[in-house]
């Protein structure tokens, strides 16, 4: 635990939900945490409530020159956490291409952004580390959730990626695969939704992963089991199942 005592970690979505409980979960461990989401407002509040403090840096990830103007203030770190994330729930029959696009934009490209800045510099000096955030729903297609699963797809895949080239470099990579967790976001679902976590105990299992050498980690577990088999079912047997006709 002392190995992340004044350690600099870029915390990308850090204004409120599993962004804000990582955030202090990061700080109660000796991290100096730099927040960054759009809303300065929040996240002043949130540097204000922590033990050492924080260092702000507002970004827009969907605006290239946002995210270059920020990486140049964040500086030095050691590593970065991507939790910026929107979601709307949406078939393709009643698709939103304003909000699709954003799902898009925010979810999957602007972490492409983030790291186009950041990955070269960690790759000069030999050492970082790297958490993105998929979702359960990012391993199978999933009924009413155009533009979020996908864009959580991709998220996963580009951890993979990155580990895959980057695993004997110094440079750690992660992702995080949570399942539903009590925000704004998920207030939005008008459906059951089992194990739903509130964002601190999400929190724990979060940085309880950074802390290990474990490149994938999806939770709550047992509830995971059921999208890792899904991908396993052929697609006669998975459609019937995961997506009932509407």
């Amino acid at each position: 635990m002392n190995d992340w005592i004044g350690k600099r970690y870029w915390i990308v979505g850090a204004s409120e939900g599993l962004g804000r409980a990582v955030a202090e979960r990061l700080a109660a461990l000796g991290v100096r945490p730099v927040l960054s989401a759009r809303t300065e407002e929040r996240l002043q509040d949130l540097a204000e409530s922590l033990p050492r403090g924080a260092d702000v840096v507002t970004v827009d990830v969907s605006d290239a020159a946002s995210v270059k103007a920020a990486v140049e203030k964040v500086g030095e770190i050691d590593g970065i956490v991507y939790l910026a994330g929107v979601y709307w729930p949406q078939p393709a029959q009643e698709w939103n291409a304003e909000q699709v696009e954003a799902m898009f934009d925010i979810n999957l490209t602007g972490a492409a952004r983030v790291l186009g800045q950041v990955v070269p510099k960690f790759v000069e000096k030999g050492a970082g580390h790297i958490v993105l955030t998929g979702s359960l729903s990012g391993f199978r297609g999933l009924p009413g959730a155009i533009g979020y699963c996908a864009s959580k797809a991709g998220i996963m895949s580009l951890a993979e990626s990155m580990h895959a080239d980057l695993r004997e470099s110094g440079i750690k990579v992660q992702v995080v695969n949570p399942g539903f967790i009590r925000t704004r976001l998920t207030d939005k679902n008008d459906f059951e939704m089992p194990f739903i976590m509130d964002p601190e105990p999400a929190a724990h299992e979060y940085v309880e992963h950074m802390m290990s050498d474990n490149f994938s980690r999806s939770f709550p577990t047992v509830f995971s089991w059921v999208f890792r088999l899904s991908q396993f079912l052929p697609d006669w047997l998975y459609y019937p199942i995961f997506a009932s006709k509407r």
